[in-house]
């Protein structure tokens, strides 16, 4: 009887012991949410999280905040979450800067995307356009390669892994010199060349749209593979130069070893949310559209992005800085 009463006691022990691990899953969240967005305010990023974040805050019944943290192609803010509590209370939105095209472009980002974190959902996908200032000379994409051909004093500016390698791309496939200009963001360098500081950049739909629709900017061509939906009536670049593409995508991470109860319970309230009817058009809108990924999907998904994004800098000549 003495027997079974110390068994007991130490069962009780146990189970004492292991419940709070269960109750921290069961209960999440508990308090705040951050969410960490490598660019600057009103990238495409920066939308989809504060859209997203503000459902999961209503689902959740906590508060999701959104911070930005711009800097070295997204490596910055990336690499506070990879090194954040794997408690599901920091999560990032990365994109194929910060999850693919940072291991070829930067020789120590901080981080192994890879490795460093828990993949929850990719969330959409997205292209480029070539942007200039409405009184450029040149008025399609033709001419725009006989015209930045003859002047080799031109300045293309990019705030991404993306718009980085489209600038090389421009060089390499179309024959093209220009003067690379890194910025913070693409939104960056996307004021600057309305300023007349530089001549040209790429970016994303998202921030990209309104500004030609509000005159400007213009868009002389798109870096999808072939012409993209929401803007149909703009040429892609590979049309006039053979394999150009640069294909974005952005989506939600948590640091590795976050528990799956809890990747899984986001992912299932972010796949809710992102494929309703209303938030696909309301995505649509701004540029971007949805493409969930599962979390083993998502997962490798951004294995063969990283191979992908190091062969496109590779064969547009990008050395790690």
């Amino acid at each position: 009887m003495r027997l079974r009463s110390g068994f007991l006691a130490c069962l009780l022990v146990l189970v004492g012991a292991a419940a709070p691990a269960f109750a921290a899953d069961d209960d999440y969240p508990k308090r705040q949410i951050k969410i960490i967005v490598p660019f600057p305010g009103g990238a495409g990023p920066d939308q989809v999280a504060r859209l997203l974040g503000k459902h999961l805050q209503d689902a959740f019944g906590q508060p999701v905040v959104i911070e930005n943290r711009a800097g070295a192609l997204g490596s910055i803010g990336a690499q506070e979450v990879a090194h954040s509590a794997p408690d599901g209370y920091t999560l990032l939105m990365g994109t194929n800067t910060t999850q693919a095209s940072n291991v070829a472009t930067l020789k120590n980002p901080g981080y192994d995307p890879a490795k460093d974190f828990a993949p929850i959902i990719r969330t959409t996908t997205t292209a480029m356009v070539l942007l200039v200032k409405p009184d450029f000379p040149a008025k399609d994409l033709p001419q725009f390669l006989d015209y930045t051909r003859a002047h080799r004093s031109l300045t293309g500016g990019y705030g991404s892994g993306a718009s980085q390698i489209s600038v090389a791309q421009l060089q390499s496939r179309g024959g093209v010199s220009l003067v690379a200009a890194s910025y913070r963001g693409v939104p960056q360098a996307m004021t600057d060349v309305i300023a007349g500081v530089i001549d040209l950049t790429f970016g994303d739909f998202s921030v990209a749209i309104p500004q030609m629709q509000g005159g400007t900017l213009r868009g002389i061509g798109v870096t999808s593979p072939k012409r993209n939906e929401l803007l149909p009536d703009l040429p892609a670049l590979a049309e006039a130069m053979p394999g150009f593409e640069s294909t974005i995508w952005y989506g939600l991470f948590a640091p590795a070893g976050t528990p799956d109860a809890i990747v899984n319970k986001i992912h299932a309230e972010s796949e809710k949310f992102l494929t309703m009817p209303e938030t696909k058009k309301r995505l649509a809108d701004v540029g971007v559209i949805v493409a969930t990924l599962k979390p083993t999907e998502f997962g490798d998904f951004v294995r063969s992005e990283i191979v992908r994004w190091g062969e496109a800098c590779k064969e547009a000549g990008i050395e790690p800085q």
